[in-house]
């Protein structure tokens, strides 16, 4: 997964230039090319989301913005690569000059927790991800 990470207040004040949607467009049409995107979207400002914290017996729950956040993630993409090298690479050619970084992070999967979470926890958890893989379809 590449997390797409920006400062929100930075970016708000600098409106990003129009160029930089058919860059963008250009690199999201490269990874659907070369079959290796499975999802990506932008999100919108954290003026328009919530931040759900779980502190105590209850969650507590703030509307956006995030003033306290320096650091937000601006958009993801989901790819299916063969090595943490392939994901870097795609990373690499991101349409961003102005602070953005892109975290690149392993998707875990049920072996993960082989060992550590019972078997039949496991074997559930692949079941709701095939329903979910085929609600998708």
């Amino acid at each position: 997964m590449l997390l797409l990470k920006y400062d929100e207040a930075a970016q708000m004040a600098t409106p990003p230039d129009p160029a930089l949607f058919e860059e963008m467009a250009t690199f999201n049409t490269a990874m659907v090319d070369a079959e290796v995107l499975l999802a990506g979207e932008g999100l919108l400002p954290s003026a328009k989301g919530a931040l759900v914290a779980f502190d105590g017996e209850e969650p507590t729950v703030t509307d956006g913005p995030f003033a306290e956040a320096k650091e937000l993630v601006g958009g993801f993409w989901i790819l299916q690569v063969d090595s943490l090298a392939d994901a870097v690479s795609w990373a690499r050619r991101a349409p961003f000059r102005d602070g953005e970084r892109i975290e690149v992070r392993r998707v875990t999967e049920a072996e993960d927790f082989e060992g550590i979470a019972p078997p039949e926890v496991l074997e559930a958890e692949e079941e709701l991800r095939a329903r979910a893989a085929h609600q998708q379809r």
